[in-house]
């Protein structure tokens, strides 16, 4: 069995799909592990580990992907005007990746077209077993650290109260909006820097998370919310609910010096809770960091890859593949997710590769197969019955 990772050409990407430590261990299945030449550069991960680790380090793409039967991937095949990555993968190949799948449809027709097996790692099922594959956790993880220092970075003051000859200096005040995996995280970094923190969710669920954490969540008071899926994702809520969560978060982003948002609903556009009336309401010199930018924004005025200013002096920040920032920690924990995954499809004893199409793993993230389109979400069949 041969599998491949190519260097990632997505612009900005600077991580990769395997490690020396995964590649070993995808060796000790019985894979022959062929990597572009350069991939891990980015990620401060040269060459010769790779080689030393086992693999066979390749020239170009298409020699890297020659007759591979897996494709490990961090950004979706690139099939453009100048580039078609799909043209040289080989028929019946399986591609694994962040593949993007409610934005790029046309990429999952041509996928089909291609004849690839291709594998969503985003739709990875919140259960159980499945947690060690949950790229989606492992990597908002990173962003909602980075983006506590990116703020501290743009702010004009500290993050603790400082007590000087001086003088005393206030600690920062911080508000989180959204306390998934992201947010959680942010709460936790910055209060480690020693600022107050708050968060504020749809869902009342996380309240004692948000509080182990030592941060203070922001209740609206409505007796019918419940923000929550079954999937444990936060939901769209009543325009009722809306307007009184809006009378809360203008009341409180007023006092606040850095906001970080990082609510995301599956398969929609992100929903815009900072609106440009509370922007406006806020002191100069704060800032905003847009986790959900990538997917429209939760901030009005907030634009992907940029800073605008406000009249008011507010920052906006929307990064843009904030994770990619911190390459190393993130390919070391997506690669170890990909393993995983890979994992449940390899009989070590046949040498043999086979996905289990009535594996709910399996089922939930396959794409395509054999020619066809076959989730269900995306204009398919089921799996098991495709």
């Amino acid at each position: 069995m041969k599998l491949a990772v190519p260097k990632e050409i997505w612009p900005g990407e600077k991580r990769v799909a395997v490690t020396p430590d995964t590649v070993k261990k995808l060796i000790g299945l019985g894979f022959d592990v062929a990597i572009e030449a350069g991939a891990g550069t980015d990620a401060a991960i040269p060459d010769d580990r790779f080689a030393d680790a086992g693999a066979t380090i390749a020239k170009t793409m298409k020699t890297t992907v020659k007759d591979a039967d897996v494709i490990l991937k961090v950004r979706p095949p690139v099939v453009d005007g100048k580039t078609d990555e799909l043209a040289a993968y080989k028929k019946g190949a399986a591609v694994i990746a962040l593949l993007d799948p409610y934005d790029r449809k046309d990429l999952i027709e041509k996928m089909a077209a291609a004849g690839v097996s291709s594998f969503a790692m985003e739709l990875m099922p919140r259960i159980s077993r499945a947690q060690s594959m949950d790229v989606l956790s492992s990597q908002s993880n990173l962003a909602g650290y980075r983006a506590v220092l990116d703020a501290a970075h743009e702010f004009g003051r500290i993050y603790p109260m400082m007590m000087t000859a001086a003088g005393t200096l206030p600690p920062a005040r911080i508000v989180v909006v959204g306390a998934g995996v992201a947010g959680l995280q942010a709460i936790a970094t910055a209060k480690r820097l020693g600022a107050v923190v708050s968060a504020f969710d749809v869902r009342p669920a996380v309240k004692e998370q948000v509080q182990s954490l030592g941060g203070t969540f922001i209740e609206v008071e409505d007796d019918a919310a419940d923000g929550e899926t079954a999937g444990g994702y936060a939901k769209e809520m009543s325009d009722e609910y809306k307007a009184k969560q809006a009378a809360k978060l203008k009341e409180v982003l007023a006092k606040t010096d850095i906001v970080i948002t990082t609510a995301l609903i599956p398969g929609r556009p992100a929903p815009e809770i900072v609106t440009a009336d509370m922007v406006a309401g806020m002191k100069p010199g704060s800032v905003i960091i847009d986790l959900a930018a990538e997917r429209g924004g939760n901030v009005a005025g907030a634009k992907l890859g940029e800073t605008v200013v406000t009249a008011n002096g507010v920052k906006i920040i929307g990064p843009e593949n904030i994770t990619s920032s911190v390459a190393t920690d993130a390919t070391a924990m997506y690669a170890k997710n990909l393993l995983n995954f890979i994992t449940l499809s390899v009989d070590k004893e046949k040498g043999a590769l086979a996905f289990n199409a009535e594996d709910q793993i399996i089922a939930e993230t396959m794409l395509t197969r054999d020619g066809k389109v076959v989730h269900p979400k995306f204009g398919g069949e089921e799996v098991a019955n495709g």
